[in-house]
């Protein structure tokens, strides 16, 4: 505690060490202040990548993560999904959809891994193979674009 050492070190009598004590302490204060701004500003982008790649992380961004982190990242996750069920009603809504206006309902796009089956709301099934390319709705094709799992045609 600075001011038990400021009081032993005026009791001893040595003055000079009080301006050293009252540097060291205020250098104390200064770093934790910039390791709490560091960790909030890693937090804030912990929580942007929910709404950047959705629900699941890619396995190289989770590598990077300590596991505080992860678990912070779940928890999020889980209050935020909690939050969104309890929109539209008693049906949901899901906020991170459409980030973006669209400009139309459906996009063209190409599969560049294989993800096997995709059931669009009509019921129509459509096979996602590395490669094929194809016209569905965009609230659909999103949450798979961010993974990485189709791009968006620009034509």
């Amino acid at each position: 505690d600075p001011l038990t050492l400021h009081s032993s070190a005026k009791a001893e009598g040595r003055s000079d060490l009080i301006a050293s004590i009252k540097l060291r302490h205020c250098c104390l204060l200064r770093n934790q202040r910039c390791v709490t701004a560091y960790l909030y500003d890693r937090l804030l982008r912990i929580r942007a990548l929910r709404w950047e790649y959705g629900s699941v992380l890619p396995a190289n961004v989770r590598f990077h993560m300590c596991a505080e982190e992860v678990q912070w990242f779940s928890q999020y996750k889980k209050s935020l999904a909690s939050f969104m069920r309890s929109l539209g009603g008693g049906e949901g809504l899901d906020i991170t959809q459409d980030m973006k206006p669209p400009k139309s309902l459906y996009i063209e796009v190409r599969c560049l891994k294989d993800h096997g089956e995709f059931e669009i709301d009509d019921g129509t099934v459509i096979l996602l193979k590395k490669n094929s390319q194809h016209f569905l709705p965009r609230w659909k094709c999103e949450q798979l674009i961010r993974q990485g799992v189709l791009e968006h045609v620009m034509s």
